[in-house]
């Protein structure tokens, strides 16, 4: 199709650190941007807690919207948004009144620690009792367990829910939700608020993120709701509405909400941010995949129709769904704890580097590694693994060795634990996966991108547009409006910038991938359960950052 400037679409991309606003072309490409920061709360004296505040956000958001319209029109766009849509952190949690629009208090962060006991007590030394039907463990990092402990600890809020004539006021929502609500709804005067009475709603794929929603038939099941949320009775109109990802959900009231650029703007995509980058990458067909290199790994195939139970340390979830009546996509996703943290840790800990990039430069004054293997467990292992009582470690050690093949140890980690969570999806779906699509701050390392193609055996595909995120939600606001026909059209808007071919022979890469396995056994068994009173948290991810590497 050719370019029509005067038909551009938006994405609201609200991360864990910040929140960026891009604008795209009909081509796929980024016509403008902003971004910014956001408070990270840690309250006093509770290790493991981390917050938001849900105004800050909003009102970040429609900071970065007004300028980056303004950056439009400094290029002489013809400012007109045709959609928006929106992608977000995941399993973040809010409850707001929705008379007043009010937080009864801050966002639970998704990685906030805080409901490991609830996670344990409800799964009653099992910690699959759920799993069947939501696809998910129980564990502190999904929504479900932080909507029970604001009920134990929000008093104002439990008084709310309990009280006949004040129940239906209460809403629970991720991200996603308190943004659609903020820019559908209307200016409230009460102090502290901002926007009230708006669409209450959510997607498929930040639903199957709550503990709550039953995985087949997508919809939210009052059985575990009680069971999670017990003694507590959380009525089901207490939860937004579960929509598809790309859906008109409502129009923007962007001059009554403070955000005028968007005003009549049709809000028409949700996509949690792993299901977002995956279809910014264009993963449609099952057997499809991406893996995201930011302070994490986040490895995700699309399964299609079909719903696969991990039985290899991986998570059942939805990867989209396209439009009310289309069939439901669905994904397994296996994440890891340490990788651009990992080089992040050698510079800020060791100050053996000076900035991520000289990671690169130091590993490749060595061959190779020279059988010296970094285990990044600092906080246990992750996918495929689950082991809490791993720690770091760096093995294999000789006198010989220096700060290069520790850089270069490190780099190695993010792609063996790469072929780790690879080689799990594999054995769950009965799926060869024959290419890998990257994106993140680490496919800026061409090294660590060549040593990942080796090490799995099959390419790696790196796209001409990194910001895959942004672009997922905007390809599917852009589908539910008519800006794009069909998949097939946003599936040749994709270019690969580079492709990484392995080039390692089998006996090589068998003999490192032992090494690796040898290294991974080093460090299990370092932590008791007398020594480690959080082992539950194992279930916990680090946030995506972008700018680490």
């Amino acid at each position: 199709m050719n370019e029509n400037p005067n038909k551009l679409v938006g994405a609201i991309d609200q991360g864990t650190s910040s929140t960026r606003f891009v604008v795209f072309t009909t081509k796929g490409r980024i016509a403008a941007s902003s971004q910014m920061e956001h408070t990270q709360i840690f309250p006093e004296s509770n290790a493991g807690w981390h917050e938001h505040d849900p105004v800050e956000i909003f009102r970040n958001t429609a900071t970065c919207i007004q300028a980056t319209l303004q950056a439009l029109e400094r290029k002489s766009y013809a400012v007109f948004l045709s959609a928006v849509g929106i992608t977000n952190q995941r399993e973040t949690t809010i409850a707001w009144n929705r008379v007043t629009g009010v937080p009864y208090y801050n966002a639970i962060v998704w990685d906030d620690t805080r409901t490991t006991g609830i996670a344990k007590a409800i799964a009653q030394g099992n910690s699959n009792r759920l799993r069947d039907q939501t696809g998910l463990p129980l564990a502190s990092y999904f929504a479900g367990t932080k909507v029970k402990w604001l009920l134990d600890n929000v008093e104002a809020l439990r008084k709310d829910l309990e009280d006949d004539a004040k129940s239906s006021e209460v809403c629970f929502g991720t991200i996603d939700s308190w943004l659609v609500y903020q820019l559908t709804g209307t200016k409230s005067n009460h102090d502290g608020a901002i926007n009230s009475g708006g669409v209450f709603v959510t997607d498929a794929t930040n639903a199957s993120r709550w503990l709550f929603m039953d995985l087949a038939a997508r919809v939210w099941d009052q059985t575990l709701v009680n069971a999670v949320c017990a003694p507590h009775r959380v009525p089901l109109s207490a939860l937004p509405e579960i929509c598809p990802s790309s859906h008109v959900y409502a129009t923007c009231k962007g001059i009554e909400v403070g955000v005028p650029g968007l005003d009549k703007v049709p809000l028409a995509a949700i996509l949690g941010d792993q299901q977002a980058a995956l279809f910014g990458q264009t993963a449609f067909a099952p057997g499809e995949a991406k893996n995201t290199y930011g302070t994490g790994l986040f490895l995700m195939m699309n399964t299609g129709t079909k719903i696969v139970p991990s039985k290899h340390g991986l998570l059942t979830t939805v990867a989209y769904q396209i439009g009310q009546n289309a069939p439901v996509q669905y994904a397994l996703e296996g994440s890891v704890s340490h990788s651009g943290s990992t080089i992040q840790w050698l510079r800020d800990q060791l100050q053996i580097i000076k900035d991520a990039p000289e990671s690169e430069t130091m590993a490749r004054t060595c061959d190779s590694n020279q059988g010296l293997y970094f285990v990044p467990a600092f906080s246990g292992l992750f996918a495929p693994h689950w082991r809490s009582d791993a720690r770091a470690c760096i093995v294999g050690m000789t006198a010989s060795h220096h700060r290069g093949h520790v850089c270069r140890a490190a780099l190695e980690a993010a792609a063996y634990q790469t072929h780790e969570v690879f080689a799990a999806i594999e054995a769950d779906s009965n799926v060869t996966l024959r290419t890998l699509n990257v994106d993140g701050g680490g496919t800026h390392n061409q090294l660590l991108m060549q040593f990942q193609a080796d090490i799995i055996g099959v390419p790696v595909v790196k796209p001409a547009v990194m910001e895959t995120t942004s672009m997922g939600a905007a390809f599917a606001a852009g589908l539910a409006v008519g800006i794009w026909q069909d998949q097939q059209e946003i599936k040749e808007l994709w270019t690969a910038a580079q492709t990484f071919n392995p080039k390692m022979d089998v006996e090589e890469r068998d003999s490192s991938l032992a090494g690796w396995r040898k290294a991974v056994s080093k460090s299990l068994d370092w932590v008791g359960e007398d020594q480690d009173a959080k082992k539950e948290d194992i279930w916990l991810l680090c946030p995506m950052n972008r700018n680490i590497f």
